[in-house]
């Protein structure tokens, strides 16, 4: 059963649409339908945080909680809004006074020209409403995807630290139990549906429906985060004939841990994985806060990088190098298969028509192992790779090894950014695999990866560029290497001695 309408909540207020084109964004339709204005249109890409608005849903790993996001509604389509509150900064004022998320913009004098800062103030106002009391460095984290070009970043930065000090329940705390109420009635409702100018949205509750979606038209769209795909209409103006979004999908946006893996469903975000994923592997957690924005990690997901089939993802080599898998469905029939074997070519896939990605299951990590990610792009934060190198190494110390290092018992390195798909580097690693590690047979590995990539040149990076920096991100992840082991060392003849 579906229903031909999308319903939401627009600040308090339930909206139903219909009859409206699904490539439609949720700023476009707030700019030129509702004509809220206060959300503006910097880059249509996703980049700048102008559009900045916050996303309400019903946290299902905590009952009946509301979970608070920070999107960008210049690459979100209206489809996704489907029993979820839209807040946005006409609302966050109180009668006639300023939220305190507003408030302690004017108090700091963080705002110039104003264009920027009603996207600034809807992410401080995620923040807030997440984590009471904010360190500086998820508040850096917050507004990381927020650009300002004519104020200077320190008085915003204090005017979001200072959010929460004295700050009185605002009426979305005060009004928490309603909101509940009304998304868990719109959570009731069938399967949602837009249609209009030949182009349709379909948001499947479940496998089940999803498969059979699938199977009845395999060429349509799927849509996750629409991190990137949105670009397609805002940035190339395509629009898309048929979306079927993923993002209602119960059994895709589920993390469970067995003894040995974890097990990430697609269409999970990444702001719901990553603390999961950093506690096993530290460099894994680092570079996932690069991925993007605070807004793009709300909402892109595992299985859309992995699906768009991109060279400069940056998931794809971190999970080759890992020797994670990933399973695939098609109308109740599943395959599960390494990562390592999904890409085929430049944008080309083994995934068959009505199929998809169900889950990806990376390895726990055991003694012995390590993982080393480096990321090199222009900016830290919200730049895409032109090169990703995800070395893993497995060590193990012999008999009479103590002093001369540790032997390679097994090693991925994977690159992204070096070749049409991200892929190994497995001429480099045979040069490593079973041996002791010295400055000697880095050089060695380093010369090697010439016969396993020739990189091309394009407005990121040189093709000399990105083979210099590969070979040197080998030689730095060997003395990082040498440097750890060295401390295991010195600690275990300390504990020895003590």
């Amino acid at each position: 059963m579906t229903n031909s309408t999308v319903r939401f909540l627009l600040n308090n207020d339930v909206v139903t649409l219909e009859n409206i084109d699904p490539n439609l964004t949720v700023l476009q339709y707030l700019r030129e339908i509702q004509f809220n204005t206060g959300s503006k249109e910097g880059c249509a890409s996703g980049d700048c945080g102008a559009c900045t608005v916050v996303l309400a849903e019903l946290d299902s790993d905590k009952g009946e909680q509301l979970n608070y996001k920070s999107v960008n509604a210049c690459i979100t389509f209206v489809g996704n809004l489907h029993g979820k509150q839209l807040i946005t900064v006409e609302n966050l004022k109180d009668g006639a006074k300023l939220h305190h998320a507003q408030q302690t913009i004017v108090d700091n004098h963080g705002s110039q020209c104003g264009f920027c800062t009603p996207g600034f103030v809807m992410s401080s106002f995620a923040l807030h409403k997440q984590t009471k009391t904010p360190t500086r460095a998820q508040v850096l984290e917050a507004l990381a995807g927020n650009l300002c070009r004519c104020t200077g970043y320190r008085s915003i930065i204090e005017a979001a630290i200072t959010s929460s000090e004295h700050a009185e329940a605002d009426s979305f705390a005060r009004h928490y139990q309603e909101t509940v109420s009304a998304l868990t009635e719109l959570k009731k409702l069938p399967t949602p549906v837009l249609s209009n100018n030949g182009h349709n949205f379909i948001a499947p509750k479940n496998i089940d429906e999803l498969a059979y979606e699938l199977l009845s038209e395999p060429n349509s769209t799927l849509l996750a985060g629409g991190t990137d795909l949105a670009l397609s209409v805002t940035q190339n103006l395509t629009t898309i004939d048929k979306l079927v979004y993923l993002g209602n999908v119960e059994e895709l946006t589920t993390i469970e841990e067995t003894e040995s893996e974890i097990i990430i469903g697609s269409a999970l975000p990444y702001s719901k994985f990553i603390d999961t994923l950093h506690h096993y592997y530290p460099d894994l957690g680092e570079m996932i806060e690069r991925i993007g924005s605070k807004q793009v990690r709300n909402t892109g997901t595992l299985g859309g990088n992995i699906g768009n089939a991109s060279p400069i993802g940056d998931m794809p080599p971190t999970l080759i190098a890992l020797g994670a898998t990933m399973t695939l469905h098609a109308n109740g029939v599943e395959r599960t298969m390494l990562v390592e074997d999904y890409f085929v070519d430049y944008k080309k896939t083994v995934l068959q028509p009505s199929e998809f990605i169900k889950s990806v299951q990376i390895p726990k990590p055991v003694e012995g192992q390590t993982l080393k990610l480096y990321k090199i792009s222009k900016r830290i934060d919200d730049d895409i790779s032109a090169v990703l190198a995800a070395i893993f190494i497995e060590q193990k110390v012999g008999a009479n090894d103590q002093e001369t290092g540790q032997k390679v018992t097994n090693i991925r390195m994977a690159f992204g950014g070096m070749a049409a798909i991200p892929r190994r580097a497995l001429v480099a690693e045979a040069v490593l695999q079973g041996q002791i590690l010295t400055k000697a047979l880095i050089s060695q590995a380093k010369e090697a990866l010439t016969r396993d990539f020739q990189p091309m040149s394009d407005v990121r990076a040189s093709s000399k560029y990105r083979m210099t920096v590969a070979q040197n991100l080998i030689e730095k992840c060997y003395l990082e290497l040498q440097s750890a082991n060295a401390r295991k060392v010195i600690e275990t003849r300390v504990v020895n001695y003590a």
